[in-house]
């Protein structure tokens, strides 16, 4: 059996590793470190999920450890870039911990946060600024930072970057750092102008393709519930009310929040997340969705890419994507790293066309099945024992809706205050219960957001991100443990919702932001 030993990691980064329970590289790791590691510029393809993220951490910090250069005030030594806040984030939970073995300083950098911490940061001195473009590209604009001093340069999810728009400042902020440096690349495809930064900037790179991101892994089961208009709430809810992780996606911001208030008066603990949130409260939300305080993430696509959470067991398409790349993306949040996952689409009559152009294109036969509530194939496709929690009754304070409301108090957006109680189990593992207090936190999600983000929840991405979760085996069960300590609210409640979920979901409806 290979090790990362045998492709000449360093012992102290391989220890690290073997305490974290990871021994036996993934096929992308084993394909790229030895050119990584030996200093050449590598392009990787493979879909999220694959575990790339350890693919170029581990090379990153091996050769910053080895080189002789010294760090320096505001200039880092090395720069990973990410399309997205979440998955920058993610990238230095996994890059941290292994630098801190090594001396190694890191530190992130995206916008929606102070700007002040991070200029002390890079005038303090780091060796590893893992950031999004726009905002390195103010604070290099600003003079807090150079990037002539980089001697390794990596794009995470270049494909991705592309989507956003990202390509323009990616190009100026890749020109500043030394043409002689290590570049690699990691995109799920090349489209899009990401061949044009493969061309511009790589020198002779070595390519590794693993995971093609045009094919859906075997060990994800697709299914199709075609069901009635007025159905669809009911469905949804009794799926989520399943013990496990679940991320439920959205078309539109608004559908997101709609959708997590309903759930969550509906006995489902459940947390949003989208573009209109601020991020202070997409920390929490993640940090309760990773920590079990909430098991159910109700997403636009702005969480297909870039959200490593373990053991999501299920991913609902409460609303079909517009196209078959978001389609695979968004149902990548499960099976990661040979796990077993299930991915649900829920199709009214209307969106059976849409529903069939959208599988075929991603190259996926799903099994299609009519279905009604209180159907045994809900118990099949989401086992365990069905658990709800009873809503808190509203703060009096509380305002609802739009982002014009002040950070810090109840509104009614999703979110999840503070928590004193300690993080539940995962799906079919041993953290059994919890009692009366995560029942609180839980039923909570629904109107809180009045406390500061959780000083003691970890940041979602710090459980193994980079696709390196735990056995299949622990991702869904039916041993039926579920929300201990809740209120039974009887099934028919779900019903509430209905027709407010329906609105807004036919074909052809507005697109609204991520």
């Amino acid at each position: 059996m290979t090790t990362f030993t045998d492709f000449g990691v360093p012992a102290v980064l391989t220890t690290a590793l073997a305490e974290l329970g990871i021994t036996t590289p993934f096929p992308i790791q084993a394909a790229t470190l030895p050119d990584s590691l030996a200093g050449r510029d590598v392009l990787g393809r493979g879909r999220t999920g694959s575990g790339k993220t350890y693919a170029f951490v581990l090379p990153v910090l091996a050769r910053l450890a080895a080189s002789r250069s010294q760090r320096r005030p505001g200039r880092p030594r090395a720069l990973i870039l990410a399309p997205t806040r979440e998955l920058a984030t993610q990238i230095d939970a996994t890059l941290a911990p292994l630098a801190a073995k090594l001396g190694l300083r890191t530190l992130t950098v995206f916008g929606g946060v102070g700007a002040n911490p991070q200029i002390k940061g890079l005038k303090a001195g780091v060796d590893v600024v893992v950031a999004c473009p726009g905002r390195l590209d103010d604070h290099l604009r600003n003079g807090h930072a150079s990037l002539d001093a980089v001697e390794i340069t990596v794009l995470d999810e270049a494909d991705h970057m592309a989507d956003l728009g990202f390509l323009p400042v990616v190009r100026r902020l890749m020109d500043q750092t030394p043409r002689d440096g290590q570049r690699m690349l990691f995109s799920a495809t090349l489209d899009n102008g990401v061949d044009v930064l493969v061309k511009r900037f790589l020198h002779k790179p070595v390519t590794h393709s693993v995971d093609s991101a045009t094919e859906a892994p075997v060990e994800m089961s697709h299914h199709v519930l075609h069901v009635r208009g007025d159905d669809r709430f009911p469905v949804l809810v009794d799926l989520l009310a399943a013990p496990g992780r679940t991320v439920v996606f959205t078309r539109t911001k608004r559908r997101a929040k709609v959708l997590t208030r309903q759930l969550v008066q509906a006995g489902v603990p459940a947390v949003e997340l989208h573009g209109n949130l601020a991020q202070n409260a997409r920390n929490r939300n993640l940090a309760a969705f990773s920590d079990g305080s909430a098991e159910t993430l109700v997403a636009t696509d702005i969480a297909a890419r870039g959200i490593h959470v373990d053991d999501v067991g299920l991913v609902i398409h409460a609303d079909p994507p517009v196209e078959h790349k978001a389609y695979l993306h968004r149902s990548g949040r499960t099976a990661r790293a040979g796990n077993q996952g299930t991915v649900i689409t829920l199709m009214t009559d209307d969106q059976t066309a849409e529903v069939r152009d959208l599988t075929r294109k991603a190259g996926v036969k799903p099994t299609t099945s009519r279905t009604r509530p209180g159907d045994p194939l809900l118990a099949s496709l989401a086992p365990g024992e069905r658990k709800f929690v009873a809503p808190a009754a509203p703060a009096p304070a509380s305002t609802e809706g739009g982002g014009g409301a002040r950070r810090g108090r109840g509104r009614g957006d999703g979110t999840v205050p503070e928590q004193k109680s300690s993080p539940r189990g995962r799906r079919g593992g041993s953290g059994g219960g919890s009692g009366g207090g995560q029942q609180r936190s839980a039923s909570a999600a629904g109107h809180a957001g009045q406390s500061r983000t959780p000083g003691q929840s970890r940041s979602a991405g710090q459980s193994r991100t980079a696709g390196q979760s735990r056995a299949a085996g622990q991702s869904r069960s039916s041993s039926g443990q579920g929300r201990s300590g809740s209120t039974p609210v009887h099934t028919s409640q779900s019903r509430g919702g209905a027709a407010a979920f329906s609105a807004g979901t036919r074909v052809g409806g507005r697109r609204g932001g991520r």
